[in-house]
């Protein structure tokens, strides 16, 4: 009886199947890398300030006055909502008074922007807050729209899997491809915010669907060496490749509309890989369907210049990699004991608050001082060594340190935020680009660390829990942003302080480095650094570190 891996080992391992498989599932990511933060440029908001009617009856003297100014920044700006009573102004005016002068402007009254707004085009032609005026009494608006984003991340997330399942890998891949590219496409006609944000969810539905079945859809097709570095590297690293993208697009297209139309792009250019990428061969042989997948095998020998055995996969012969059917679990079993119930609230705490550190820094990119098109890829950028980084820890430094120093480092350099002077911008820049790496390298190890503290029979369980508790992370995020317009230091002090909070938490959790994976609940370890009594992970004979996603996702 021989399983997968022994009957298609004749292909070899990185033959030229595997790397076009490898580059273009890779590839596929790249679109999930822009979707994901467009908000960013598409909620822009510019400077912006009270409309005065050109019709409005003032000397040029009192509609240069028409609107308070205070101090931000160190420097004096016009209020953003509120101007001065214009019936009073026009009678002011008609009097020939001279503000500041004959009238105490403190004095006057003010009234919100009863005649819109004036938005400057410096940075934004257009965006979704000046087309539809969700500022002032609104703004509550665009971080909604973020958050509702990420709910769809969530629904997506809950039936990808369940759909890759029933009706094939490629099959979904490329529909739930056709519904991020679609729905993204359609935003374009959007005639107001309520039909903006809908669709959003549905682009997010189809943006997290994507990425998780191209991920299952690598995994499968590759072999073991392979599979490890394109679910730790290869799948993030053009996430961010994607994400580095979209400020490179929106630098050269600054109308909302003209920029989610170039953004759709892409994802027409995917449709032609249909007719190259096969669907996987371990769902085909699930279902019973063992001559499609011998036909991929056949091709893929044939791109190899290897020979294949005649008859490849024997019904009678061919043993799944699927286990013998197991004890059923239940959602309740990650809390079925103290320790156990100890370790998954200190994990859904560990997940939740990291994904708002990452998420809360990437969206945050417009508050930084200076090109926010420069701060948004400087943010994109900086991603790709900290996945490099956070592979090369985890193949030999102990899981529990390496995470919380990264934390550490993290949380650290955003509370010291609030040290530097206003006007040392670049400092400030820097250390957020310091924090979004170290909070970006702990997120990236989290999902090997969960995979290797829960047993078999919860493991897939454990490991989808806690994802999902980073997208309730990534919900709260865009509120930790909106914190900003009070006080731009906020933000900071309070996800720098959860991030060094939960990496102090993660020098709690049991050591899982050259430990056995645990089979049963009572191999689980303890809390406190208490390691169970264990042969080392190679002396067992058991497979390495768990072939798992490494992703921000």
């Amino acid at each position: 009886m021989r399983d997968y891996d022994e009957v298609t080992a004749f292909l070899g391992e990185w033959g030229p199947f595997q790397r076009l498989i490898f580059f273009l599932l890779s590839a596929s990511i790249i679109p999930n890398g822009f979707n994901s933060m467009s908000i960013v440029f598409l909620a822009g908001v510019p400077e912006h300030r009270c409309r005065v009617p050109a019709s409005a009856n003032l000397s040029s003297a009192w509609r240069n006055q028409s609107v308070p100014r205070h101090l931000q920044d160190g420097r004096e700006v016009p209020s953003k909502c509120r101007r001065y009573q214009l019936a009073a102004l026009t009678n002011f005016s008609a009097q020939g008074l001279v503000p500041g002068r004959d009238v105490n402007l403190s004095q006057v009254e003010l009234e919100p922007c009863l005649d819109g707004w004036e938005y400057s085009q410096d940075t934004y032609l257009s965006t979704i807050v000046t087309e539809w005026n969700i500022v002032c009494d609104e703004n509550w608006k665009p971080p909604l729209t973020t958050s509702l984003f990420f709910v769809g991340v969530l629904m997506g997330s809950f039936i990808s899997g369940q759909l890759s399942d029933r009706f094939g890998r490629k099959n979904i891949l490329f529909g739930t491809m056709a519904v991020q590219t679609g729905f993204s496409f359609l935003q374009i006609f959007s005639v107001n915010w309520e039909m903006f944000t809908v669709l959003f969810i549905i682009v997010g539905m189809g943006q997290i669907s994507n990425y998780v079945v191209a991920f299952i859809l690598g995994t499968e097709i590759l072999g073991k060496s392979v599979r490890i570095i394109f679910s730790t590297l290869g799948v993030c690293i053009f996430f961010a490749i994607g994400y580095m993208l979209l400020p490179l697009f929106a630098y050269f297209i600054r109308d909302w509309r003209m920029l989610l139309l170039a953004l759709t792009v892409p994802g027409v250019l995917c449709v032609p890989l249909w007719w190259v990428i096969p669907e996987s061969p371990r769902w085909l042989i699930s279902q019973g369907r063992f001559a499609e997948a011998e036909d991929i095998i056949q091709k893929a020998a044939k791109m190899n210049n290897v020979t294949a055995p005649v008859i490849i996969f024997d019904p009678l012969e061919f043993q799944e990699l699927t286990p013998l059917e197991q004890q059923k679990t239940f959602i309740l079993d990650l809390f079925r004991t103290r320790h156990i119930a100890i370790i998954t609230i200190m994990s859904l705490m560990l997940w939740m608050l990291v994904s708002i550190g990452y998420f809360g820094l990437s969206l945050n990119t417009p508050n930084l001082h200076g090109d926010v098109y420069l701060n948004c890829f400087l943010s994109a950028a900086i991603e790709v060594p900290a996945y490099v980084i956070a592979w090369l820890l985890l193949r030999s430094l102990p899981r529990r340190y390496i995470i919380a120093g990264t934390l550490f480092l993290g949380g650290g350099v955003l509370l010291f935020i609030q040290l530097v002077p206003t006007e040392y911008y670049f400092l400030s820049t820097s250390l957020v680009m310091l924090g979004k790496f170290g909070i970006t390298s702990a997120f990236s190890m989290l999902y090997v660390f969960t995979a290797e503290l829960y047993p078999t029979l919860v493991r897939n369980m454990a490991v989808g829990a806690t994802s999902m508790s980073s997208r309730v992370g990534s919900i709260i995020a865009p509120y930790f942003v909106y914190l900003g317009a009070y006080d731009k230091i906020l933000p900071y002090v309070l996800m720098g302080s959860l991030t060094v909070l939960i990496g102090i938490v993660t020098l709690l959790f049991p050591e899982s480095l050259g430990m056995a994976l645990p089979e049963t609940f009572e191999q689980m370890q303890k809390v406190k650094g208490f390691r169970s009594r264990k042969k080392p992970r190679n002396s067992t004979g058991r497979e390495e570190t768990p072939k798992v996603l490494i992703t921000a996702f």
